[in-house]
């Protein structure tokens, strides 16, 4: 049983103390599963040879697993710009893809498999939250390593376990699965859920997002069903 001092009181601020850091595995997991995804793309809806994309993701994972391959904490080093990297490849990737779908979908003049094109819709979809979900992970208080300082960023969520912080048996900080289920609801409601976007970087962030899934389950699912009927 958790004593009275580890759990917090109600006056107590929900951010700003010193957390320790979150495993790494959760998003080398995510990651490799976007790469697999891409990887089973077709050709005609991937810019370039169609493993360009993973191949460079790939090169970058392995750099991030290298410089920091157990824990972001607070004694780790700053990786930083690599993380930006891969979550910047990992969107122009997807956004890449989605716009190549949308093309041949309302340009075509020759008939598209349907079952392929709702198989590379949920692999866009599914890329897509993955890399709002990291997106969200790394920008929110700073990114996962300053989070876990006592002088962290102002937060740019804010979640329930932050409004109430006696809900929680002890301190309680974000972690990746947060931001992987904050931006899967926003994909699937197009509107903030359980956590707030408190920032006008969040909130573009999330307006982008809803446009982009919603343009893929409306234009690309209304399409690939005539085409199955």
């Amino acid at each position: 049983m958790s004593s009275d001092k580890e759990r917090p009181r109600s006056d107590d601020p929900a951010w700003g103390y010193m957390s320790p850091g979150e495993p790494r595995w959760p998003t080398l997991v995510s990651i490799a599963g976007v790469i697999v995804l891409q990887v089973l793309l077709p050709d005609r809806i991937t810019v370039g040879p169609r493993w360009m994309f993973p191949a460079l993701e790939a090169v970058v994972l392995v750099l991030l697993t290298i410089a920091n391959p157990m824990r972001l904490d607070a004694e780790s080093r700053d990786v930083r710009i690599l993380a930006i990297t891969l979550i910047t490849v990992v969107i122009l990737a997807d956004f890449s893809t989605l716009a190549l779908l949308m093309r041949r979908l309302l340009g075509t003049s020759h008939m598209v498999n349907g079952r392929t094109l709702i198989f590379s819709a949920v692999g866009v979809w599914a890329t897509g939250i993955v890399a709002f979900g990291l997106m969200y992970w790394e920008f929110d208080r700073g990114g996962p390593i300053k989070r876990c300082h006592p002088d962290h960023d102002a937060p740019d969520f804010l979640f329930p376990q932050m409004e109430n912080p006696t809900t929680t048996a002890h301190r309680w900080t974000p972690r990746f699965f947060d931001y992987l289920y904050l931006s899967l609801t926003n994909s699937t409601a197009f509107s903030p859920t359980d956590a707030l976007p408190l920032t006008h970087r969040a909130k573009a962030a999330m307006a982008v997002q809803s446009l982009a899934s919603l343009a893929t389950i409306v234009i690309v699912g209304a399409r690939a069903v005539n085409i199955l009927n």
